[in-house]
This record gives structure tokens, C-alpha cells and sequence, in this order.
């Protein structure tokens, strides 16, 4: 028999007792749910309104409250922005800078503790899950600074007489959508992300977290990470991908690792701008003040750190000549170009490969400047006024290896403060064989290093935007070149036998010294810098004028020299010329004497 176990009375009771217990406890369920979900619908809503001043209104379709699972549903949620109520807090002055707008079909309330939030007022929740949400920022600089409302209180102030605390254990928005609209600036800027996951920690509004400073909107840690983005320059001349970004509100931490900016195929079919190409492994930044950037675009971080990659750059061959001012190339001045204030401790790179092409018309080939392995430091990058009367300066220090062979230190100082731009540098260049030159000098000067040794190069300059001051001392032995020209006929560069003897022979200065234990020369630098000559091409400018001057190319031997040139092709043409009416009038004895001989035979032969 199937109950045939019962045989005692109290086995029938115990298991009417545990029947009677589960209807009851599953009826207790089923009602609970259905008149919860009316007070949670309820609550919500009226703690949402308090909380955020009635600028946010938040709805759902229906709320679910399963008690047995420890469980809470909402469905259909919109938390949007009550456009009349904020239009009215611009109008005071008193709207917020940064506005949010979510929707989310399900959220998932998980290890509720239901009996607290209804006979204590007290909303403790383990986790919050939202599956894909969609989540639309926008950001209007409404006012510079915090502003004092006549309703100051705290939110926890606000909401104290609904609920005595809330915790939230951890909150998981993943697989989010999140689009970033900027009306800050001239154009509206805006950013649509996708792949984002953010997790919230310990979330905690009570009366000793509503001053807690090292919280960010009463959050102990929100991580946010983004995988696999991509994006376009709003000029449309880049495309950039990330491989992930992580941010950390407790650590201030930003972290994007294989990070990359390439020109679009048909770049200069666009624009005549100087191309770029980068390729950075990894990008830290630390101490990253995103409270105060989120508010007012302020940026401030204590140091950021690039690790490993490249940075290429291209001229454009084809670039016309614009006859303007090209100061804001400069660092410090392209500084306070900066809208929003920037301070920037420290910027570190580490391992990167620098490198310079362009494209020489007569050569129809490119040339290639590289500075490989190059590890930088940068001091006080800051257009901060506060921080700027502390400290005015600039400072950098820079290592690479030149040609990837040539150990090269440059140190740079820079005025922020000077209006005309002041600053100075300064560099020590190692021993390196000047043949391994030819990759830049053959394709864009069209002269070739045979041979010669540099030992060492050194730089010292005083600079502002408008001129550039200094001495290059230049150590080297055994100089020589070859001129090149273009063979158009097989596209093959060759050899001006006459030019490269002559540069060889009374141009080239071959050694400095001179002679061993000689002083070695010395050159002073003064150039006025053209309005359109930017940063680099400057100082580049301010250091082949040194070089040549070594090597006895300054402009007053090249003078001579050209017109050596012009005298020597001169007296080659008139040797040539007396040379060719020699010849002809040889040619012509020749012929009349024949002539005189077939006369002389016709006359014998007429006798005979």
C-alpha cells in the first residue's frame, strides 16, 4: 500500500503539519508578490524623484516580487530626464552638466531582503543585473563651478524619510550601448560605444557615506570596460580601433591596451596635412580626477604612461605653399590652444619607434629618418593658471638611438608663461657611420656618404618664435660624397663623376679637427624663423645650418663654390670649343689634300 509508512499518529500529523506549511507559505508567496510589487513599483518611483530633485522619472511596464527565489524583476524601464522640470532648474542656474538616460528591458534585483525595506526601511540588495542596457549620456556645460542649490541637502537627506539607508552589494550593466553626446564645444560631439560592461561595487547611501569624498556617486569602485573599439576622426581623415579600456573610479586608473590611429586610404586626396600613423601597446593613466573632468571637462591626472610602439610620420609631397603662421605648432603654445584647463604631471614613453618619410621630387623616392627605441619624460605639462604660478616651467628629457644605431639625449625647457614663447635645447649625439645616412640623404639631397665616421655632435640653443640662437660643434673624420643625379631614361640615380670630384677636392671639409690636437671648429647658429616654418622644421632647420657650416657648406663657400663651378664650366665650354675648331679645321685639311690628290692623279692619268 502506498501510505502503508503511516502507521503511526504522529507520522499523519508531522505530515499534515509540513502540507499545510508549504500551501500556506506558497500562498503567503503568491500574495506577497502581487501586493509587493504595487509598494516596490511604488517606493521606487517616489525615492527616484526625491533623490535627483525631480529632474528623473523613472517607469516599468510591471514589478515582480518572488520571495521564495529572494528575488525582484522590473520590466520595461525608462529612466528619462523630466525635460520641464530641468529647463526650469537652467533657468536658476542650478542644472546639472551631465544628464542620463537609460533604458533596460529587464533588471534582475538578486538576494532582496524584502522583510527590512517594509518593517525597517532599509533597501539591502546582494546584486542589480541589467542585461544590455542602452544608456544615452549627455553633457552641456550649464555653469564652471559647483553651484549652491536652496535644497543643499544630501541625497541620503532627501530620501531619509522613505528608506534610513540603501545598499546595493554589486551592480552588472553588461553588453552595454552607450552613446555620448558633447554640446561643450562648437560642433556637437558625439560617441556611440558598444561591448561595454560596467560593474558597480558596494553601493551605499547612509548618513556617513553622503560626505565621503573617496566614493564616487556613493559607489565604492565602478570599473567600466570597453573591448573592441572603433571609431572615425570627426574629419573623417582616421580611423582608430582599441583592443580594451578599463577605468577604475578607485584607483583613478585608465588603462588601454593595443591602441591604433591610421590615415584612410585616400588621405591626401583629402588634405595636404602631414600624415600620422600610431601604434601604442599600452596607455596608463593615473590618478585620472574624472570626477572633475565628467563635470566641467577639467582634465587633471598625475602621470601618464606610453609603453612600447610606433609613431610614423609622412609629408605630403604635394603640400602647396600656405605663407602663414605656424606657431601653435609649437608645444607650449599648442598648449593653451587647449580649451578646458589640462594638467598633466608627468608623461612617460617608453620604447618608442619615431619615425620621419618624405618624398623627393627629384629623386622620386622616399627617405627615412628614424629615431628607434626612444624613451621621453615630460615635467609640469599644464595650462592650469594656479599650477602655473607655482611653476612655469616645462621640461623634458628625451633618449633614443638615431638611425637605430646612435645614442642621442635632447633636453627641452619651456616657458609657459612668456608670450613670446621662449625656450631652449640642447643634445649630445654618439658616434655613429655617416654611410648609415644614405637612407635619408640619397632619395632627398641626392648626395650618398662613401665614407666618414662622426663621433660625436653636440647642440646648445636659446629659442622664442622668432628666433633661434646657438653653437653646434660637429666631430668627424674622413668625409666623402658622391652628387647623384636622376637617370630618367632607366629610373636609376647615378654618380656626377665631375660634381662629386670637385664637392670632394674643394668644398668638403673632410675632418674636424683639421688635424689631431687641433681645436676642433665650432659654429654659432642665428636664424629669424619663418612665420610658416613649424616646430620641428625649425630646430631641424636651426641644426643643418650647423652641419653645413662643418662640413664647409655654409652659404658663403657654397656661393663661391657655384660660382667656381660656373667659371670652371665656363673654361670646360671654351676647351671644348677650341677643341672641336681644331678638329674641324684638321678635318678640313684632310679633305682639301685628298681633294688635291684625286686632281693631281685625273691629271696624270689625262696626259698619259
Amino acid at each position: 500500500m502506498a501510505l502503508g509508512f503511516l502507521k503511526h499518529k504522529w507520522q499523519k500529523v508531522t505530515l499534515i503539519s509540513v502540507g499545510v506549511f508549504i500551501v500556506v507559505l506558497f500562498g503567503a508567496a503568491i500574495i506577497i508578490n502581487r501586493s509587493w510589487s504595487a509598494i516596490l513599483s511604488s517606493k521606487i518611483k517616489k525615492a527616484v524623484t526625491e533623490a535627483t530633485d525631480g529632474i528623473y522619472t523613472i517607469n516599468f511596464s510591471s514589478a515582480e516580487v518572488r520571495v521564495l527565489e529572494g528575488k525582484i524583476l522590473l520590466y520595461n524601464i525608462d529612466f528619462k530626464l523630466d525635460s520641464a522640470v530641468y529647463k526650469h532648474r537652467q533657468q536658476q542656474g542650478l542644472a546639472p552638466n551631465n544628464l542620463v538616460e537609460l533604458h533596460v528591458k529587464r533588471l534582475v534585483l538578486s538576494h532582496i531582503h524584502p522583510f527590512k525595506l517594509y518593517f525597517k526601511k532599509i533597501v539591502d540588495i546582494d546584486r542589480i543585473t541589467l542585461n544590455e542596457p542602452e544608456v544615452h549620456v549627455t553633457y552641456q556645460l550649464n555653469h564652471v563651478k559647483d553651484t549652491l542649490d536652496k535644497d543643499n541637502r544630501t541625497v541620503w537627506q532627501k530620501v531619509s524619510q522613505s528608506v534610513k539607508y540603501i545598499h546595493v552589494g554589486d551592480i552588472f550593466l553588461n553588453d552595454a550601448k552607450l552613446k555620448y553626446t558633447d554640446y561643450s564645444g562648437k560642433k556637437v560631439g558625439i560617441t556611440e560605444l558598444k561591448e561595454v560592461n560596467i560593474q558597480v561595487n558596494d553601493l551605499l547611501i547612509d548618513s556617513l557615506t553622503q560626505t565621503d569624498t573617496t566614493r564616487f556617486l556613493y559607489c565604492k569602485d565602478v570599473i567600466a570596460d570597453i573591448n573592441n573599439f572603433k571609431g572615425n576622426s570627426p574629419d573623417g581623415l582616421y580611423s582608430y580601433t582599441l583592443k580594451r579600456a578599463r577605468f577604475s573610479t578607485l584607483t583613478s586608473q585608465l588603462k588601454i591596451q593595443d591602441f591604433k590611429l591610421v590615415p584612410t586610404a585616400n588621405y591626401f586626396a583629402k588634405t595636404h596635412k602631414i600624415r600620422y600613423a600610431i601604434k601604442l601597446d599600452s596607455i596608463i593613466l593615473n590618478r585620472f580626477d574624472f570626477k572633475t573632468y565628467n563635470k566641467y571637462k577639467s582634465f587633471s591626472a598625475s602621470n601618464l604612461i606610453i609603453s612600447r610602439g610606433a609613431f610614423d610620420i609622412f609629408a605630403n609631397p604635394n603640400a602647396p605653399k600656405i605663407y602663414k603662421d605656424k606657431i601653435r605648432s609649437f608645444p607650449h603654445v599648442a598648449l593653451f590652444l587647449v580649451e578646458s584647463p589640462f594638467k598633466l604631471d608627468t608623461l612617460q614613453i617608453k620604447k618608442l619607434d619615431v619615425s620621419y618619410s618624405e618624398y623627393g621630387k627629384k629623386s622620386h623616392r622616399s627617405g627615412t629618418i628614424t629615431f628607434n627605441r626612444t624613451n621621453a619624460d615630460f615635467y609640469n605639462i599644464s595650462n592650469n593658471k594656479a599650477a602655473l604660478q607655482k611653476n612655469k616651467l616645462l621640461t623634458a628629457r628625451v633618449s633614443s638611438h638615431f638611425m637605430d644605431r646612435a645614442k642621442l639625449n635632447v633636453s627641452f625647457t619651456f616657458n609657459l608663461t612668456d608670450k613670446l614663447a621662449t625656450f631652449s635645447y640642447k643634445g649630445h649625439l654618439g658616434a655613429i657611420k655617416l654611410s648609415a645616412l644614405n637612407e635619408a640623404t640619397v632619395p632627398l639631397a641626392m648626395v650618398k656618404i662613401t665614407s666618414g665616421t662622426l663621433k660625436s655632435f653636440d647642440f646648445d640653443f636659446d629659442a622664442n618664435r622668432n628666433f633661434f640662437n646657438g653653437k653646434v660643434t660637429m666631430l668627424y673624420n674622413d668625409l666623402k660624397v658622391s652628387v647623384l643625379k636622376n637617370d630618367e631614361v632607366d629610373q636609376q640615380l647615378k654618380k656626377k663623376f665631375i660634381v662629386s670630384m670637385f664637392a670632394n677636392l674643394f668644398i668638403l671639409k673632410h675632418n674636424n679637427p683639421d688635424n689631431e690636437g687641433e681645436i676642433p671648429r665650432s659654429f654659432k647658429v642665428n636664424f629669424k624663423r619663418p612665420i610658416d616654418f613649424p616646430f620641428f622644421k625649425t630646430i631641424w632647420n636651426t641644426l643643418l645650418l650647423g652641419i653645413k657650416s662643418a662640413v664647409g657648406l655654409d652659404d658663403k663657400t657654397q656661393k663661391a663654390a657655384t660660382a667656381r663651378m660656373s667659371a670652371e664650366n665656363l673654361k670646360k665650354e671654351d676647351r671644348q670649343t677650341r677643341k672641336e675648331k681644331r678638329k674641324a679645321k684638321r678635318a678640313l685639311k684632310k679633305k682639301q689634300k685628298e681633294a688635291e690628290k684625286k686632281r693631281e692623279a685625273a691629271e696624270k692619268a689625262a696626259k698619259g
